[in-house]
């Protein structure tokens, strides 16, 4: 039993020992704030420091407390738990790069022109200028608009067979005078290249005839033809193309979908150049389109070619001695085709 008191008795000593010496040490502190030559009271930032680190291991601090309040002290220790947070939370140089100012510009600029341009579009264009930037990165950069589904796509017989695949299709276009005219364009599957197109009034399998012929002259007839189910592919039509040694691939009845390249394609015309202009006749929808056509072959990327154009577009470097991106209006400004050019 005696030992036990001695422990313990041992132990109390010890902590009054330490309960004094912080008193003492916390007074000391006080004292030596008073002593200083200054007309008022100053506290400074060690001295704040002290407080706040005194408050969190003593629980007894407010009872030597007497320059300041508690209520000072415990606004000391918030705004100190403030400041650490901050610097925890501070910006780090580690991650990802940052984007250069003169890219975001850009992919904002093309954008603007290019009302109808989503990111895969942009980001073909930007690859094509030389810039290493990845497609989610410029979906992140472009200024938030509201974008419609471009439909579904048919990729068994499609995909294994689109070098030696062409599709047709009519679309429907009203002038400004109500007069209905009929565009049929000819796609290539392997580079989603417009190989032909024309415009009539009243189209009719012999005139449809002629235009395949147009379309495939000599020996570059493809080995399949895909088309629907229109009525104007008569008996004369389907000879003509049996002679040319072209087998048709016929969809299934309303389904549009089996033939999803063209229909595509009939939803970019309509989305990039017609749903912008009013057509007064047919010359000048033939003009507009063949600007357009000359467009989507030499200019226009695709997600579906690797961001690349149906006519191969080379990657322009930067020049080294610097220089500016300029844009070059397609479509009368309704798109345009962007390349470095060299400072002056």
């Amino acid at each position: 039993m005696f030992f036990f008191q001695t422990i313990f008795s041992f132990f109390l000593s010890q902590f009054l020992f330490i309960h004094l010496a912080a008193e003492n040490l916390a007074l000391r502190q006080q004292l030596a704030i008073m002593k200083r030559k200054n007309s008022r009271l100053k506290l400074c930032r060690w001295d704040r420091i002290f407080w706040v680190i005194f408050s969190i291991f003593r629980p007894q601090w407010k009872a030597s407390l007497v320059l300041v309040r508690p209520e000072t002290v415990i606004r000391w220790h918030r705004s100190g738990f403030r400041l650490f947070w901050r610097w925890k939370s501070r910006k780090k140089k580690i991650g990802r790069p940052e984007v250069a100012t003169q890219l975001k510009k850009l992919i904002g600029r093309m954008a603007k022109e290019n009302p109808c341009w989503g990111a895969p579009r942009i980001h073909g264009e930007l690859l094509k200028l030389g810039f290493d930037v990845s497609e989610r990165t410029v979906s992140r950069l472009m200024p938030k608009r509201k974008f419609h589904s471009s439909g579904q796509k048919w990729r068994t017989f499609l995909k294994n067979h689109s070098s030696a695949i062409c599709a047709m299709d009519f679309l429907v276009v009203p002038t400004a005078s109500f007069r209905v005219l009929y565009v049929l364009v000819v796609l290539s599957h392997e580079r989603r290249k417009v190989i032909h197109f024309n415009v009539t009034d009243h189209p009719t399998a012999i005139w449809t005839s002629q235009q395949i012929k147009e379309a495939f002259p000599w020996e570059t007839a493809p080995k399949f033809l895909l088309r629907d189910r229109d009525g104007i592919y008569g008996k004369t039509f389907r000879q003509c193309v049996k002679d040319m040694g072209i087998k048709e691939i016929i969809t299934s009845p309303r389904s549009p979908w089996q033939n999803g390249h063209v229909e595509r394609f009939i939803g970019s015309i309509r989305r990039d150049c017609l749903d912008h202009v009013i057509v007064f006749s047919e010359n000048h929808l033939r003009r507009i389109l063949s600007e357009y056509f000359a467009y989507y072959n030499l200019d226009r990327t695709h997600y579906g070619i690797a961001k690349d154009a149906p006519i191969p577009k080379a990657i322009q470097e930067k020049p080294v001695n610097g220089g500016k991106v300029v844009a070059l209006p397609r479509v009368g400004g309704l798109h345009h085709r962007y390349k470095w050019r060299e400072a002056a």
